[in-house]
């Protein structure tokens, strides 16, 4: 057999393999890593390529590490699972590295960390002031998790006392010029709704790239041609709209007429109307 057949055969079976043993020891491995899973990884993939392109190594000695570190890693994770102790041990702990806007300076030690290295992750947070910072925790993953004091943190609609309307995942409809049916079910639509809203677009099916009806029911749009500027939504703004031309016009009626019931009958039902958009503007403003 050639050379270059037994490499590319071989590729073959270790992508299978590797990719089997991915999938049985989880997404994880591919994400936030332990030190174990660290290390684990780096040696399962150093025997494959190693394996692979060594014509002269018996192929099955490379199995059978591949599916001992395999088995190795699935054990600990099992373990893991079951023994804070052994996570702690496998995984680590995590370290806090400010408080109260002070850095622990022996957290840095044990960790091995400067304080370039403190400033450059707590850039990545958007925080360039340590005395902004009420927490900071080095995950045993290595990410770092920032707490700023409550005076520096964002406002939030609830701060405010401010009512908003929930939010739900916006369902893709059309993708590539083609409708997916799933989605427009899952968002409580149709065809020939999707197809009327494109007309009010006056997009064709076939010039859409993406469209997505969010949690509103409203239907956005990205052709494949930027050139082209599409409509924003209109729905929301007009209903509102329409809204406060009826409370406009309920006041209006109130001032015009002499009939003091009438007058009455319209000042409540302004008031009553008003009170409404009070209560809808979360949810149509824009």
């Amino acid at each position: 057999m050639n050379d270059w057949v037994e490499i590319a055969l071989r590729s073959l079976l270790y992508i299978a393999v590797l990719f089997f043993m991915t999938k049985l020891l989880g997404t994880k491995q591919i994400s936030q890593l332990s030190f174990f899973e660290y290390i684990s990884g780096i040696t399962i993939g150093s025997v494959a390529a190693e394996v692979i392109t060594g014509l002269d190594a018996n192929i099955m000695h490379g199995m059978i590490v591949l599916i001992l570190f395999g088995a190795i890693t699935y054990a600990v994770d099992v373990l893991s699972l079951k023994s804070k102790k052994f996570r702690d041990f496998a995984e680590g702990n995590s370290t806090v590295f400010i408080k109260d806007g002070k850095i622990m300076e022996d957290s840095l030690k044990k960790e091995f960390f400067t304080v370039d290295e403190l400033n450059s992750l707590l850039r990545k947070k958007s925080v360039f002031n340590v005395a902004d910072v009420e927490f900071a925790i080095l995950e045993p993953s290595g990410d770092l998790n920032v707490l700023l004091k409550k005076e520096n943190q964002p406002l939030t609609p609830k701060d405010l006392n401010i009512k908003v309307g929930n939010e739900k995942v916006p369902q893709t409809v059309v993708m590539d010029g083609k409708i997916l049916d799933n989605s427009l079910t899952e968002a409580n639509k149709n065809r020939q709704w999707l197809t009327t809203e494109l007309e009010k677009l006056g997009v064709t099916l076939e010039n859409v790239f993406m469209a997505q009806v969010d949690s509103y029911g409203q239907l956005t749009v990205d052709i494949y041609d930027d050139k082209i500027n599409v409509p924003s939504p209109q729905q929301k703004p007009l209903l509102m709209s329409s809204l406060k031309k009826c409370q406009a016009d309920l006041e209006s009626f109130a001032l015009q007429t002499d009939s003091k019931e009438a007058k009455l009958l319209y000042k409540v039902n302004a008031q009553k109307l008003q009170e409404a958009i009070n209560l809808l503007i979360p949810y149509l403003k824009g």
